[in-house]
């Protein structure tokens, strides 16, 4: 008697990153190599909002329409080759858009079966627009063993529309904690579209990414997974680009959801072969008894105004601008509730150009009425033109203002959530919760490598010659994921690189709880800065209200790196 044959990997591509990707990922998905399941992600915090604010206006709306125009050549290209998708498209409105794509079959001829999961609205609290819980793959794994050729979701986790394929397909249940775990990582590696094919990506030089592939995930029975792209697409995937996916926005090492918490701190990651990167070893353990839900409402109203100010005495001018508009506020017996100020020093001195001779002077106020942001503004910021600094102009004249959104992050019993199939033929299959849960804590942290000999000889250098970063948002969180590429440069990192140092590297940070995790298999550190955003993408706090740039500062800030690790005196960037 012979063991019975490894059933074959199921092939996962993904070909939206976010609600705006691009359009034709679809079909070049579809046509440029084999896949089982192409997946989609369209939601992130600030688009349940956008899709709130559509709703109010069309109530049978609150979906990605994006996807709909996707699919006018994809339903067939998929039918085709034998492709299943699944899709959170659904936003706000699972039914209505799972409704629409069955129209469109029939408009284009294509006989699909569409199944879509609906459980995740929650009851929306006075002066919100939307709620929702994070659902897990359960629905979707329901509607794909019913044999729907589309499903359609709402809020579910990113790492979802892969675990929910791959247990149907493996016939996983809720206890293969380590299989899930797998595919929750390789899940997340792709949720992010080209970021993990080089998109975004701190050693970008060296690497043809004018457009990168999406990415692709082969997934294994025992959960393990090889992360690719189909031949002949541009961009890269290495254990860097991975490493740098691997970390954006998560936190510590465990990497909490609906169907199981994945330890990151026992991910494992090998270069297979050129653009192909295996990841195992991962860990899972039950999924906590809570489930995360987004709440979204809208904050109140915002407008800016940034003044320019060329050549010499910015300082002054810039002072002088702010006197005059404080005035101007108290004149009108009106100041905005919230008056930010941010003087971007972008000048030169002697320079050869005006704008490369200009700094920015911005200005971002807030209030909940929206004439205080915006007749108020107009006022102070407009009739100055002819009475303030030499040289008075701004980069544009502020309008009546915009209303700005804020996504807050609750936690609801999992018990209390009942995720619902609505399968091809109708019939509606309640999701079971887990009975096996964990209360989420804190991993104790590892033990750190042995570091460098003392005395080595140092060199001032930006952090980023040595190593990569990758930051983003989780509400008003951030975080800034720090990776090296070799177990000399992690002996160096993991003890230079302390939340003191981080704080003295990055200011803005100083005041605000900064948490590090420490990642030993992946080389990297984890740092989380909770408040950093404010209330969040939507409120536009700061003028990277998403984070994308934090890791990208981090790497330019200098500080003594011994001289082996650098290569050289002009060393170039490293590659993972």
């Amino acid at each position: 008697m012979t063991d019975a044959p490894a059933p074959p990997p199921l092939r996962i591509g993904n070909a939206s990153g976010f609600y705006g990707d691009r359009f034709d990922a679809v079909r070049e998905m579809l046509t440029g190599g084999p896949l089982d399941v192409l997946t989609g992600d369209y939601l992130a915090e600030l688009t349940m909002l956008i899709l709130g604010r559509g709703r109010l206006k069309d109530p049978s709306r609150g979906y990605a329409t994006t996807f709909l125009r996707q699919l006018e050549e994809g339903l067939g290209l998929a039918r085709e080759r034998g492709v299943r998708i699944v899709t959170n498209a659904g936003g706000l409105n699972p039914a209505g858009l799972a409704d629409a794509v069955r129209e469109l079959a029939d408009k284009v001829g294509v006989p699909v079966r569409v199944a879509h999961v609906e459980g995740d609205s929650l009851p929306v609290p006075d002066g919100y627009l939307t709620a929702n819980a994070y659902l897990g793959g359960d629905g979707i794994a329901a509607c794909l063993r019913a044999g729907a050729d589309v499903v359609v979701t709402g809020r579910v986790t990113d790492a979802a529309l892969v675990t929910g394929p791959a247990a149907a397909h493996f016939g996983w249940g809720p206890g293969d904690h380590d299989a899930l775990a797998g595919a929750v990582v390789a899940g997340h590696v792709l949720e992010c579209g080209t970021q993990a094919t080089g998109g975004n990506y701190s050693f970008f030089r060296g690497h043809d990414l004018r457009r990168p592939g999406f990415p692709v995930a082969e997934i294994h029975a025992d959960g393990t997974s090889v992360i690719t792209k189909h031949d002949g697409t541009g961009g890269v995937v290495d254990i860097g680009t991975v490493t740098a996916q691997l970390l954006y926005e998560t936190g510590g090492a465990r990497y909490a959801g609906p169907d199981v918490t994945a330890r990151l701190d026992t991910v494992r990651l090998a270069q297979e072969a050129p653009d192909r990167v295996r990841i195992s070893g991962v860990r899972g353990e039950a999924p906590p008894p809570t489930l995360k839900a987004g709440l979204t409402r809208l904050g109140g109203w915002r407008n800016e105004v940034v003044f320019v100010l060329t050549g010499l005495d910015v300082e002054a001018k810039a002072q002088l601008v702010r006197d005059q508009v404080a005035d101007a506020f108290d004149r009108a017996g009106r100041r905005p509730e919230e008056v930010r100020w941010e003087l971007a020093r972008t000048d030169r001195a002697d320079a050869a150009s005006e704008e490369t001779a200009s700094a920015l002077l911005r200005l971002v106020v807030r209030d909940q009425d929206p004439d205080a942001v915006g007749r108020a503004l107009s006022g102070a910021a407009i009739e100055l033109a002819l009475g303030s600094y030499p040289g008075f102009h701004v980069t544009a004249p502020p309008g009546k203002g915009a209303p700005y959104g804020v996504f807050e992050a609750r936690y609801v019993p999992a018990k209390e959530v009942t995720q619902v199939a609505v399968l091809p033929d109708g019939r509606r299959e309640t999701q079971e919760p887990h009975t096996r849960t964990q209360v989420l804590a804190d991993v104790e942290q590892p033990a750190l490598p042995e570091p460098l000999a003392a005395g080595l000889p140092t060199r001032s250098a930006p952090l980023g010659r040595l190593a990569g970063a990758r930051s983003g948002d989780k509400g008003g969180d951030a975080n800034v994921g720090v990776w090296v590429s070799s177990d000399e440069a992690w002996r160096w990192l993991a003890h230079e690189l302390t939340v003191e140092r981080f704080r003295q590297l990055l200011p803005e940070t100083a005041p605000l709880t900064v948490v590090r995790h420490v990642l030993p298999h992946l080389r990297a550190l984890n740092f989380t800065v909770h408040g950093l955003l404010g209330e969040g993408v939507a409120a536009q706090h700061r003028f990277d209200p998403q984070a994308k740039a934090v890791g990208e500062w981090l790497r330019s800030r200098h500080l003594e790196i011994p001289v082996a690790l650098l290569g050289g005196a002009d060393a170039p960037e490293v590659h993972a």
